[in-house]
């Protein structure tokens, strides 16, 4: 039994670094399919790269990692420039709170080398805040977070590896007074920009929703750190502090990149 539409996963991209004989598979990202219909084309869609802000930032290059569509064939890494004209080609919030960055993707060119990819599209399998109130999503509701952490991403073949994850927190983000929820999920080094997808649910108690189908909801920001200070007994003095993950997660919802892509439009 699916929960989530196996395209989903096609749609998830591991991001790395360094030369071609030795990437370091660092962060996650997504495609994202921007509707945008013209009469010649009713069913066009602009193509971006989604991912964390800083995964891009003191960086000229990425390489994105995708499967040749003959099972047989080993993945494939592709190079990314992030400036053109000696500008960056990437844009972010300016608020830096919101960790998020969106470059355009050319798709042509996936299909031409007979990639296997997808994208999650903007008017059918994604839910910004408007969505999310108004399909009923409230905490204790489950989700799913899809990426690449540690750098696991597969031998021959990108293979995306998906967790668990329950909403947290989200009444602040649902009426806007705060950009980002909070997800139960465990969020490793290497999860960075991956994409959190609602769970279905058929059934539901008396007064809330049940959920038929599949949604984006958000990207992974990084996970919540737990410190614990050990505290000297003679001078009173915090002498080591130990950090760990807390089992909880920051996400940004799908309107924090959503409110970017209008501006590439502007620059055309």
């Amino acid at each position: 039994m699916g929960l989530i539409p196996p395209f989903f996963l096609d749609s998830v991209v591991a991001i790395g670094i360094g030369e071609p004989t030795s990437i370091s598979w660092f962060a996650s990202g997504f495609l994202y399919g921007s509707y945008a219909p013209s009469p010649k084309q009713p069913n066009r869609y602009e193509v971006f790269l989604i991912t964390n802000r800083h995964v891009f930032e003191g960086k000229e290059t990425v390489w994105l990692r995708f499967n040749p569509k003959k099972a047989d064939q080993p993945a494939r890494p592709f190079l990314l420039s992030l400036f053109e004209n000696k500008k960056p080609s990437w844009l972010s919030q300016q608020d830096n709170s919101i960790d998020v960055a969106v470059i355009p993707i050319n798709v042509r060119l996936l299909t031409e080398q007979q990639m296997e990819f997808n994208y999650f599209r903007s008017n059918l399998h994604v839910a910004d805040v408007k969505k999310l109130n108004e399909l009923g999503i409230m905490e204790g509701d489950f989700a799913y977070v899809l990426g690449f952490p540690m750098g696991i991403v597969g031998e021959r073949r990108s293979t995306v590896i998906v967790r668990r994850a329950a909403i947290a927190r989200i009444r602040d983000a649902l009426d806007k007074s705060s950009n980002d929820f909070l997800i139960d999920a465990f969020i490793f080094p290497g999860n960075s920009g991956g994409p959190v997808v609602s769970k279905p649910e058929a059934i539901s108690i008396h007064g809330t929703k049940s959920q038929s189908a599949s949604y984006l909801i958000g990207i992974v920001r990084s996970h919540v750190s737990y410190r614990d200070v050990a505290v000297s007994r003679q001078t009173n003095l915090p002498r080591v502090i130990f950090e760990e993950n807390s089992g909880l997660a920051t996400v940004h919802p799908v309107d924090s990149f959503q409110e970017i892509i209008p501006r590439f439009r502007e620059k055309e």
